[in-house]
C-alpha cells in the first residue's frame, strides 16, 4: 500500500516542471518580463484548468525562495544600507501607506454582506498563510481569505512586471556580479539552516526572509559584491512559478465569482492608489519614484524584487519596502482586528 501511494504522489507531480518548463521556454523567446516564473505559472494554470490536475513539486516553492532570496540578499552593501538608513523615514512611511490600503478592500466587502473577518483578512497585504491562519482564530470564511490572496499574488505577478517592464525605457542588461564559490558554500546552506529553523519557531515567510537575512548580513559585513552564478535565479523562478500556478483550476474561477470579482477591483485600485502614492513620496523625498512604486505594490515580495533587479531599480529599497510591511502586517492584524471588532459588532 506506501508503495502505491508513493507512486500515486509522483504520477500527480512528475510532469509539473516539464510544463512549467515549456512555458518558461516560450515566455523567454517572445520577451516577456520575468519569463521563468510568469511563463511557468501561466503554463500550469493552463494545464490544471484543461482539466490535467498536476500538482506542487514538494518542495518546489521553498527551493525557489531559497535561491531567488539569496540573489536578492547579495544585493545589499555597506553604501546601500547606508542610503536606507539615511531614508528609513521614508522607508516607514510607504510600509505603513500600504497598509492602510487594505482599507479599500475592507470597504468593498462588507459593503458586499462580507463579515468582518473575512473582509479584513482576505484585505490585508499579508502572506496568504498567516492570514489564512489568523482568520481561523476569528471564524473568518478561510476558503475565500485562501481565494482572495490567490488572486491578488496572481494579479500582482501578471500585471506589475509588464507595466513596469514596458512603461521605462529600455535598459542594458546589468553586468553580471563576481562568482565566488567558497562564499556561496557557506551562504546557501547557512540560509537554508535559518530559513527551517525559523519554519519550526513559526516565523512569516521563513525561505523567502532566511536566506536574504544571512545573505544580506554576510554581503554587508564583508563587502562582498558577489551574485549567483548565471541560470541559477531562473531554475528558482520556474520552480516559483510552478508552484504558483497549483493554486488555480477551473474550479477557483467559478467559485464565489462576486467576491473574486470584488478581490480583482481592489487589487486593481491598491495598485492604481500605490503607484500616485510612490510617485508623490518619491517626489518628496527625492528618492526613486519608481522603486517606490514598486516597492509600495500589494505584494508579493519575491516577484516585485526580481521585476526591481531587471529594470535595475534599487532592488534594496523595494526589498525594505515589502519586508518591513509583512513585519507590520505580521505584528498588528491581529491586534487591529480586535481593535476594531467590538466597535463594529
Amino acid at each position: 500500500m506506501p508503495k502505491l501511494h508513493m507512486l500515486t504522489g509522483w504520477q500527480r507531480w512528475w510532469a509539473t516542471p516539464l510544463v512549467g518548463l515549456a512555458g518558461g521556454y516560450l515566455a523567454s523567446l517572445i520577451g516577456w518580463p520575468l519569463p521563468w516564473i510568469i511563463g511557468s505559472l501561466l503554463a500550469v494554470i493552463a494545464a490544471r484548468c484543461s482539466g490535467w490536475l498536476i500538482t506542487e513539486v514538494p518542495g518546489g516553492r521553498k527551493t525557489g525562495q531559497w535561491l531567488v532570496s539569496s540573489a536578492i540578499g547579495l544585493h545589499f552593501t555597506s553604501e546601500v544600507l547606508s542610503q536606507l538608513s539615511s531614508h528609513f523615514a521614508v522607508v516607514l512611511a510607504g510600509a505603513f501607506i500600504t497598509l492602510l490600503l487594505s482599507l479599500i478592500g475592507i470597504l468593498l466587502l462588507r459593503r458586499a454582506g462580507e463579515n468582518h473577518a473575512t473582509a479584513f483578512f482576505a484585505s490585508m497585504p499579508g502572506g496568504a498563510s498567516e492570514m489564512v491562519n489568523l482568520a481561523q482564530r476569528h471564524n473568518a470564511e478561510t476558503a475565500k481569505v485562501a481565494a482572495a490572496h490567490s488572486l491578488r499574488l496572481l494579479l500582482v505577478v501578471l500585471l506589475i512586471p509588464a507595466i513596469f517592464t514596458w512603461s521605462l525605457p529600455p535598459v542594458a542588461p546589468p553586468i553580471p556580479a563576481a562568482v565566488s564559490w567558497p562564499w556561496l558554500a557557506v551562504l546557501l546552506p547557512g540560509g537554508a539552516m535559518l530559513a527551517w529553523l525559523w519554519g519550526r519557531l513559526g516565523q512569516p515567510n521563513p525561505w523567502m526572509l532566511g536566506p536574504l537575512t544571512v545573505c544580506a548580513v554576510a554581503s554587508v559585513s564583508f563587502d562582498l559584491h558577489l551574485g549567483l552564478p548565471n541560470g541559477l535565479g531562473q531554475i528558482g523562478q520556474w520552480l516559483i512559478g510552478c508552484a504558483l500556478g497549483c493554486h488555480f483550476d477551473r474550479g477557483f474561477f467559478r467559485n464565489a465569482p462576486g467576491f473574486l470579482a470584488r478581490i480583482l477591483l481592489f487589487t486593481l485600485l491598491a495598485m492604481l492608489a500605490a503607484a500616485a502614492l510612490g510617485q508623490g513620496l518619491g517626489w518628496l523625498a527625492g528618492q526613486s519614484q519608481n522603486a517606490l512604486m514598486l516597492g509600495m505594490m500589494p505584494g508579493g515580495i519575491t516577484e516585485l524584487c526580481l521585476t526591481a533587479e531587471a529594470l535595475q531599480l534599487s532592488v534594496a529599497l523595494v526589498t525594505a519596502l515589502q519586508v518591513l510591511r509583512l513585519f507590520l502586517v505580521m505584528f498588528l492584524a491581529e491586534p487591529l482586528f480586535r481593535l476594531w471588532q467590538p466597535s463594529k459588532a
